[in-house]
């Protein structure tokens, strides 16, 4: 494939041609967007790291029910209802790195947004949630903490 016979293309399938720009942009303000965020998805393996290696504070935000049926070693409960910046149990961590976690990776995105507005410095979300650590093949605790 030659520059004209892509150029061609676009003059034959103008529609097509938007629909991909459209979808380029979309992509690049994404992906910009995510690269200055101020908080960071995180693997698995980059959780354990943190950690073993920063004393990271490791808050998930699942249902008490589903935390007691499993959850990583070490992590911390409060409920999305719960949870807040102002939260006793996150408040004392601006400057620690905190990691949230949630069953999917979902209420962990928007719980990680929360605080870095609420100043937060080191801010982490495990992507995937548990089910990527459970995936890993990583251990997971039953029962309280």
């Amino acid at each position: 494939m030659n520059f004209e016979t892509l150029m061609a293309f676009f003059g034959r399938h103008p529609m097509l041609s938007l629909a991909l720009a459209g979808l380029t942009l979309a992509i690049l303000y994404t992906e910009i967007a995510r690269l200055f965020r101020g908080y960071k998805a995180i693997k698995p393996a980059a959780l354990t790291t943190l950690v073993n290696q920063e004393n990271a504070l490791v808050v998930d935000l699942s249902a008490s029910a589903d935390f007691e049926k499993g959850h990583i070693p070490g992590s911390r409960n409060l409920t999305p209802s719960q949870f807040s910046p102002e939260a006793k149990l996150v408040a004392g961590a601006k400057q620690s790195p905190v990691v949230l976690v949630c069953r999917n990776g979902m209420a962990s995105a928007e719980a990680a947004k929360k605080l870095k507005k609420a100043g937060f410095e080191q801010v982490h979300w495990l992507d995937g949630g548990i089910a990527a650590w459970d995936g890993a093949g990583l251990p997971l605790v039953k029962g309280r903490a």
